[in-house]
């Protein structure tokens, strides 16, 4: 103890021990940072790997809808040229021809009895507006409404 008292009488001795002290400190301030550093770095790794499941996950899900939509888009092209096909072969049909003719003729048949005084003139231009009312028809809406839904024509009373 005597050995103690004498060397804490030197300004060196009280120098060194606040030093140390000073050192333990800084020591375990160091310590603690560098434990709460590594678990910052766990947290954040889990974190991550999360993130990186669930970006998967979403790409995985993007990608068999992507694959969907292509293969119902393919599906699609393939029925509709299939459809154009078939629309060609019935178009170039024996007598089909003949029938759509018939069918110009009675929409002109129909525009001149509204438009009796003259019939040579009135005959050519209701048969072009037929040409074209049917022309137009042969594609689109007014062709589905004209087969699938029966209409009267002003003509028909």
């Amino acid at each position: 103890m005597e050995f103690l008292n004498s060397a804490l009488q030197y300004p060196f001795t009280w120098g060194l021990l606040v030093g140390l002290l000073i050192a333990g400190f800084v020591w375990k301030s160091g310590f603690s940072s560098r434990r709460q550093s590594a678990k910052e770095i766990r947290r954040l790794e889990h974190e991550l790997q999360d993130l990186q499941r669930h970006l998967h996950t979403q790409l995985k899900i993007q990608a068999s809808g992507q694959e969907a939509v292509t293969h119902e888009l393919d599906r699609m092209r393939q029925q509709n040229e299939t459809l154009r096909v078939n629309l060609a072969l019935l178009q170039q049909k024996p007598g089909r021809a003949e029938l759509r003719q018939l069918q110009v003729q009675e929409l002109a048949v129909r525009a001149l009895r509204t438009q009796a005084p003259g019939f040579a003139p009135a005959w050519e231009n209701a048969l072009e507006q037929a040409e074209a009312e049917l022309q137009a028809g042969e594609s689109g809406l007014k062709q589905f409404m004209r087969r699938w839904i029966p209409t009267r024509e002003k003509g028909d009373a």
